[in-house]
């Protein structure tokens, strides 16, 4: 019989549990202790591994786990901290969530994780890189306000050095894409739609792969633009949007601003939104979403924005 098997990453170990039953170990989260690890695996019935994504310190399992072509899911730790609270698991420790996560898998059974290439890993730590730089850059200018002097020439200065540094970021980023014939096709797709540049393409072929090959329903919800209803008896909730991808996400909404003044189809039904009483933040996620929508079409058909709208 095939068991989930629950791992908890740290910077340090790696606890993990096989079904909602089984022992509970530890190994050192290093290459020895990974291939330990593996190595226990390989003497199981595997249905799944279920991870937490750690911002990191999982990459290393992560791709011991893919050249053993065992499956693997990468999770939010929200939605599986909710789930053990669920459970009544209201402690926290890396056993107890080593458990919950081989739970969480049999239970739950989540998408299992699509194996990586060495050019999307490479992406994916080229753009997550342009991100913390992008963050540094916003921090240093909002600094700038209450400096005077020789401090504000240090931030002015270093502001230009990290400019500089996301411009190499962004033509590597660029390079790479270029090289790969179906990525580059995708790019082309992309940015042929009025109000998606190369920085929303870039983000959302680097952090949103699965585009294009997922139902309209499964990429608004991976995307996390889609609304969950709060009903309750007689009382019909306010409709909110929650977890998902933050990257693709913000991408999308700064297209949707971007659409809502130079698209015309976003524009049309932007305006129809407001008419409707809709507040403007709720009508651009709206224009988001179906902006998703059509991206994941275009995609999936191999057409271009003038080919799937009026």
């Amino acid at each position: 019989m095939s068991v989930s098997i629950g791992v908890d990453v740290s910077k340090d170990h790696l606890d993990w549990a096989a079904g909602s039953e089984g022992k509970i170990q530890r190994v050192p989260n290093s290459a020895r202790g990974i291939g330990r690890l593996v190595a226990a695996l390989g003497k199981l019935s595997v249905a799944q591994v279920v991870v937490e994504s750690t911002g990191g310190y999982e990459r290393g399992l992560l791709d011991a786990l893919e050249r053993h072509e065992i499956p693997t899911a990468l999770v939010n730790p929200w939605r599986v901290r909710r789930f053990g609270e669920g459970l009544g698991v209201l402690a926290k420790t890396d056993p107890l969530d080593a458990r919950v996560l081989a739970i969480f898998g049999e239970r739950a059974r989540p998408l299992r994780r699509a194996p990586q290439s060495p050019l999307q890993r490479s992406l994916a730590d080229l753009v997550r890189r342009r991100r913390q730089l992008i963050s540094i850059v916003v921090a240093e200018k909002s600094r700038l306000d209450t400096a005077h002097g020789e401090v504000r020439r240090d931030i002015k200065s270093l502001v230009r050095v990290l400019e500089r540094r996301v411009e190499k970021l962004d033509a590597r980023i660029d390079t790479a894409i270029a090289q790969d014939e179906t990525k580059s096709r995708q790019r082309a797709l992309l940015e042929s739609t009025p109000c998606v540049g190369p920085g929303i393409a870039r983000t959302l072929i680097v952090d949103l792969p699965e585009l294009g090959t997922l139902g309209r329903r499964e990429i608004a919800s991976l995307c996390g633009l889609a609304p969950f209803a709060r009903d309750s008896g007689r009382k019909s909730g306010y409709r909110r949007i929650r977890a998902g991808r933050a990257a693709p996400r913000t991408a999308l909404y700064m297209a949707a601003l971007n659409g809502a003044r130079f698209n015309p189809v976003l524009k049309h039904m932007y305006g129809r939104l407001i008419e409707a009483g809709k507040p403007p933040k709720v009508a651009l996620v709206a224009l988001a979403r179906k902006l998703l929508t059509i991206l994941n079409a275009m995609l999936r058909d191999g057409l271009g924005w003038q080919d799937v709208t009026p």
